[in-house]
């Protein structure tokens, strides 16, 4: 009699008979169950968007943090558990300034990427331990140009040209593998990605919720202040009606 997933499901460290790990695949189900991100590449650099999901009209909307700057020149977004990715965006930022101070030079963005990964898949080798519930966006620009990597919870990673997370993530990819196109400019990226958050949130939009940063070889790392963002997607909006 073959045993139930329960038998497998009670440590991270614990592989099932056909080789998974249970602990990791509810780990992507929290970031599922996030509200949706995206990333896209344009010319000079990355656009980062998410929707915050603002569920009462009492929360003030500027505490709730889903964009992190990493360095000057590195930013990232989260879909999933946000308390699990501020422990994350900690260590990260703790091993940009390292290697800047060791070696006096700014980290490539992959090598950064490759350690967060490795602290990542540690969390499901160990027991005692439980995966990170979150899944980030890590955007920047350095010696090779433009550079955007999507982070798994087994600490897996890969990198994109146009990426999204989060509940809306199959609407939205869609959108970007029918849409997207290389040399895109700032705003284009902008629209593009505004546009693909409102196909993973079944056409629902609202302004005060999305945030908005930019990183790129003019400005580097910026966050779009609240009013910038909400005129671009009132122009999304205006444009559709």
């Amino acid at each position: 009699m073959q045993p139930s997933n329960e038998a497998y499901d009670r440590a991270s460290t614990i592989f099932s008979p056909d080789g998974r790990l249970f602990q990791v695949e509810y780990a992507r189900e929290a970031v599922k169950r996030g509200t949706t991100t995206v990333g896209l590449k344009h010319k000079d650099g990355v656009v980062l968007i998410v929707d915050k999901r603002i569920s009462s009209s009492l929360i003030e909307p500027d505490s709730i943090e889903k964009i992190f700057q990493i360095d000057d020149y590195i930013g990232c977004a989260t879909s999933g558990l946000i308390a699990d990715a501020r422990a994350l965006v900690e260590r990260i930022r703790t091993d940009a300034q390292i290697n800047e101070i060791t070696y006096g030079e700014k980290i490539p963005i992959k090598t950064l990427v490759k350690r967060i990964c490795d602290f990542k898949q540690s969390y499901t080798q160990y027991g005692g331990a439980r995966p990170f519930g979150t899944t980030l966006l890590i955007a920047g620009v350095d010696a090779t140009g433009p550079q955007l990597f999507a982070t798994d919870p087994s600490g897996a990673f890969m990198e994109y040209r146009a990426n999204s997370e989060g509940e809306g993530r199959s609407d939205a990819m869609a959108y970007f593998e029918e849409k997207y196109k290389e040399n895109m400019t700032l705003e284009e990226a902008i629209d593009m990605g505004i546009k693909a958050i409102q196909k993973g949130s079944k056409g629902k939009l609202n302004p005060d919720a999305i945030e908005i940063a930019v990183v790129d070889t003019k400005e580097k790392f910026r966050k779009l202040l609240h009013d910038e963002s909400k005129n671009y997607v009132k122009k999304v909006i205006d444009d559709q009606n």
